[in-house]
């Protein structure tokens, strides 16, 4: 965890504001952002990627971040969003919209963003590929949106439980590709991945074997 600390922008900057997403890849739901300033005593010890944390982990995490981090907001973009303007450009809104929450309070003089796309902020702003292992502010982002977007999938489960969304979270396993086939398309899904479409020409290249 050490190697988080190699990135440090206390010389460069007084507020270092971490920029992380979840849900880029699910074929339902939002894409859900985070932004994060944490100040020089946050315990970020207790932070990594939150892909490598368990669900107790996070949940943990996220309360020590709630309480300690100087600033902290989600930002959301809709599946209709996904659809309108594609799932990189619906992200980049999702972190914008994080960011803005946290910029209308406290000037911020540095965004870091996981990943090589930086959305269009009013700071200067730092693409870093795999931040969310090496940035703390980052870290702190990526546990907070995961978490947010697994307790809208949870409630959009109780909405529409054939889909089972409380178990994989919209991602696209074989139990969701198959019932969408089943049930159709709810409200939430992603129009723009083509999931029936897909799922119906895996089918076909089956049946010729």
């Amino acid at each position: 965890m050490q190697e988080a600390l190699l990135f440090s922008f206390e010389e460069e900057a007084q507020v270092v504001c971490g920029l992380d997403e979840a849900g880029r890849g699910p074929l339902a739901g939002p894409v859900v952002a985070a932004a994060v300033i944490l100040g020089p005593d946050f315990p970020t010890h207790l932070l990594d990627d939150s892909k490598k944390l368990s669900e107790k982990h996070r949940l943990e995490a996220e309360i020590v971040i709630k309480e300690k981090a100087l600033y902290w907001a989600i930002g959301i973009a809709t599946a209709k969003e996904i659809d309108r303007i594609n799932i990189l450009q619906a992200s980049l809104l999702a972190m914008q919209r994080a960011y803005e929450k946290i910029s209308s309070k406290v000037h911020v003089d540095v965004a870091l963003v996981d990943g090589n796309q930086r959305p269009n902020l009013d700071c200067a702003t730092r693409a870093i590929v795999g931040g969310d292992a090496l940035v703390p502010q980052i870290m702190a982002a990526s546990i907070l949106a995961k978490n947010q977007r697994d307790r809208y999938m949870v409630l959009c489960h109780r909405k529409w439980p054939h889909y089972n969304f409380a178990k994989h979270k919209g991602y696209p396993t074989s139990e969701h590709r198959d019932a969408c086939l089943l049930y159709g398309l709810c409200p939430i899904h992603r129009r723009s991945f083509h999931i029936e479409q897909k799922q119906n020409k895996v089918q076909k290249q089956a049946t010729l074997f």
